[in-house]
């Protein structure tokens, strides 16, 4: 018997946060020869590595179009499952499903519309039909009904804490390229309806130089309801200092949901890092996504991965990486944190939150 969708509010389904159960764990094989060099050689390489640390918690799925089938089933661990699908790149937070569950044991998902962050205005590629189509192709797979949410979003625009609070950026959600005829209120409806939140926390700007117009995911994580991990700038000379600043007053001095003052934890700033003359060879030449020499990469440690006891972040800087996976050690203490060398995904424009997109496992809730 077919089931009647309406919105998931209505339905009684929420995005649960990253730090509950995971079934398993989406990733994309990287091809595209315009953002990695040398064929992908080098992100490939990186992306198993992520993959394989993932795989020791959650069960790892990647997808692949068939012309790459047979090199990525040969790069990768044999218990990590391959699917014939294709898409135009692979960063699955932002073109995967996002996942919503309900109290009753039952999970769907929501298929966001996609343009490349950004469209004809300032889109990375001038061709998205095949990411556009990932999100309910996830979901024919994973056995889950489909809302189809009538406005543009990427995965790595939202975070949640599963408790009724969304973190986002205005750089983002209101950048002229996204949803132009939405007001700001007319966006926070949207975000309620298909997400299941009550509140909506709204920092300025993400990272300095993000081009995918400041993902909240690439400046500030959810560590757990009413923690967040927040890229700090001490250098009040560098551009993010101002940033992190403003990022830091927002996050101190607003309550969540449920009335909560937030903690916020400052991670450390890699770098600044910028691109090395080796590395901005061997590209496709493109219109859209130049890699320069000398320009800044929005690196940062907040891009990781919560999956179910284990957490996965990027090694990024000799000099800070330590002091990272120290205070992220603290901040999840019956975690296991590992630390895998991610500049390459880095040199692609996002990091390890950005290639994965989780799916939460169904569980029945009983509430007294």
């Amino acid at each position: 018997m077919s089931t009647t969708l309406y919105t998931p509010r209505l339905d009684g389904f929420h995005m649960p946060a990253e730090n509950e159960p995971q079934e398993h764990v989406w990733m994309a094989w990287p091809t595209r020869e315009d953002n990695w060099r040398e064929k992908g050689k080098h992100a490939q390489a990186e992306f198993v590595n992520v993959a394989t640390a993932i795989a020791q918690a959650t069960d790892v799925t990647f997808i692949v179009d068939a012309a790459h089938f047979e090199q990525a089933r040969s790069a990768l661990p044999s218990h990590i499952q391959l699917v014939e699908m294709p898409s135009d790149d692979c960063w699955m937070r932002d073109i995967g499903a996002t996942y919503v569950i309900n109290n009753k044991g039952e999970r769907r998902a929501n298929s966001w519309k996609f343009n490349a962050w950004g469209g004809d205005i300032d889109g990375l590629y001038d061709s998205w039909e095949q990411d556009d189509e990932v999100a309910e192709k996830m979901a024919a797979l994973t056995g889950d009904d489909v809302y189809k949410a009538p406005f543009i979003l990427e995965g790595g625009s939202i975070h949640v804490d599963g408790e009724g609070t969304l973190f986002t950026t205005e750089e983002c959600l209101l950048h002229p390229s996204r949803n132009p005829d939405l007001s700001k209120e007319d966006i926070e409806d949207l975000l309620k309806t298909y997400l299941n939140v009550d509140k909506i926390v709204w920092l300025k700007d993400g990272l300095y130089n993000d081009e995918t117009n400041g993902h909240i995911d690439n400046i500030m994580h959810v560590i757990r309801p009413g923690v967040v991990a927040l890229t700090y700038c001490e250098d009040k000379n560098d551009p993010q200092y101002a940033i992190s600043q403003d990022a830091f007053s927002v996050l101190s001095n607003t309550t969540d949901a449920k009335g909560r003052i937030l903690d916020v934890i400052k991670l450390p700033m890699p770098g600044p890092l910028f691109v090395t003359p080796e590395e901005a060879k061997n590209l496709t030449e493109s219109q859209y996504m130049n890699r320069k020499v000398g320009e800044r990469l929005a690196a940062s440690y907040a891009n990781f991965l919560i999956t179910n006891d284990r957490i996965v972040f990027p090694l990024l800087d000799e000099k800070t990486d330590d002091q990272a996976k120290r205070i992220l050690q603290m901040a999840f203490p019956h975690h296991s944190v590992v630390g895998v060398s991610a500049r390459n995904i880095l040199l692609g424009g996002g990091n390890i939150h950005c290639i994965t997109q989780q799916v939460p496992k169904k569980q029945l809730i009983k509430i007294n």
